[in-house]
């Protein structure tokens, strides 16, 4: 059964097509994954294939694509009505809902020489596009409600000290002949939906923006997802830092990370290269991502310790 067509696909095929040329857009109605679609798509081609180069693009009726090719090494947005099987960092599970959720992946080739940083500056761009900054020095505003834990969540800040998680970010890249693809995944808690387990807690964007949908979202946050991976690509992570620095819910924090030595202190914001820096007892330490988990040692919603000194 072909997903809903409210998607409103060749509006964004065009919006961002300048940018990715030989852009595939595609809707499903349900699927396990979306990263692990496109992956399977991109490993089933042979190397004669990847060296083709862009496939013809069409309108494809059957699952609501405006471009789709049997070619994926060319960039690609894929977005699942409702994901089955959608994968978190280290193998955990994304639940979503139909209606509720907006679960997309972009697969792109990204000619970065660093590619350290990259899902920080995913996170910088989604939450500028859902919540615009606000004026510098403009005491009106308060501090942003969309905040980002390193390395890859976005939350919806009930205080300074607490908060609930909002989305995720899936990142994984694959090499294919001459190319290397990132493929960026995105879960975004768009209405309430009743979850069993949610350690970090649960918020949705509706808290926000009551009128706010799957389709509306995914309109709002593409195209500057798109901008900033292409200035990602010229200058790395270096032209995101001080945007991720206001957002960033660790600074000040108690933290452990589940590191083999599992480092613990106080998070003092990231490197230029978007590593997480932490002041332990014995110094500053560097902390990248990989399959590292940080946890606040406090509660959501308790008061945090002095600071060292």
């Amino acid at each position: 059964m072909p997903a809903s067509p409210h998607w409103d696909t060749p509006a964004l095929w065009a919006r961002l097509e300048p940018l990715l040329p030989g852009l595939s857009v595609e809707v499903l109605e349900q699927t396990g994954s979306t990263n692990t679609a496109i992956l399977e798509r991109v490993r089933m081609l042979s190397p004669a294939a990847t060296e083709a180069g862009p496939a013809a693009v069409r309108r494809s009726v059957e699952s609501a694509a405006f471009g789709r090719r049997a070619t994926d090494v060319q960039p690609c947005l894929l977005v699942a009505e409702q994901q089955t099987g959608g994968r978190g960092r280290q193998g955990r599970v994304w639940r979503s809902s139909a209606g509720a959720s907006l679960t997309f992946s972009l697969a792109l080739p990204l000619r970065a020489a660093d590619w350290s940083g990259l899902s920080l500056a995913v996170g910088v761009a989604l939450a500028d596009a859902l919540e615009p900054p606000a004026p510098e020095g403009d005491a009106r505003f308060g501090p942003p409600r969309i905040g980002l834990k390193w390395p890859n969540d976005l939350w919806l800040m009930d205080d300074a000290a607490s908060g609930r998680k909002l989305g995720g970010i899936l990142i994984e890249t694959v090499t294919t002949g001459a190319h290397r693809l990132a493929v960026i995944g995105i879960g975004l808690n768009i209405a309430p939906m009743a979850i069993d387990e949610a350690s970090s807690g649960f918020a949705s964007l509706q808290e926000l923006q009551p009128e706010a949908t799957p389709a509306e979202i995914l309109h709002r946050v593409a195209l500057p997802l798109v901008t900033a991976l292409r200035q990602f690509e010229r200058g790395e992570f270096a032209p995101f830092a001080a945007r991720f620095a206001a957002r960033d819910v660790l600074h000040g924090q108690p933290i452990r990370t589940t590191q083999a030595d599992a480092v613990e202190g106080v998070a003092q914001g990231v490197s230029p290269q978007g590593a997480l820096l932490v002041h332990t007892a014995g110094g500053l330490r560097q902390v990248s991502s990989g399959d590292v988990t940080v946890r606040a040692v406090t509660a959501p919603g308790e008061a945090r310790p002095a600071l060292p000194c």
